[in-house]
């Protein structure tokens, strides 16, 4: 269940966001213990793996292709593609779009 979001400036480091969100909100940590993150590749950093550790935040993203698949990795792209199509209905409903969700992308 997404319990935060942010429109970011597309220059600014997605993983700062994340911390940068973090900070701002401290009951996302206080009021979910034991809360999970699903990301992709790009949040892949040493800092950010510490900075949500320290928080008691588990993060899951995709492995890298020489590394070992983490435990429930293959559950990812269906996770993904959930979540793709709760962000385009959304989308489409605040911009009035007479189609409310677009699946177009999951057709093949």
């Amino acid at each position: 269940m997404p319990i935060a979001w942010a429109l970011a400036d597309p220059k600014i480091d997605e993983r700062q966001v994340l911390m940068a969100i973090c900070d701002h909100e401290p009951p996302l940590f206080t009021d979910r213990p034991g809360l999970l993150i699903i990301a992709d590749k790009g949040y892949v950093s040493a800092e950010l793996d510490r900075f949500l550790t320290e928080r008691g935040v588990r993060l899951i993203r995709p492995s890298y292709r020489n590394r070992r698949p983490y435990p429930g990795e293959p559950l990812l792209k269906s996770i993904r593609q959930l979540i793709e199509s709760v962000n385009d209905t959304l989308n489409n409903r605040t911009t009035s779009q007479p189609i409310t969700r677009s699946l177009t992308a999951y057709d093949h």
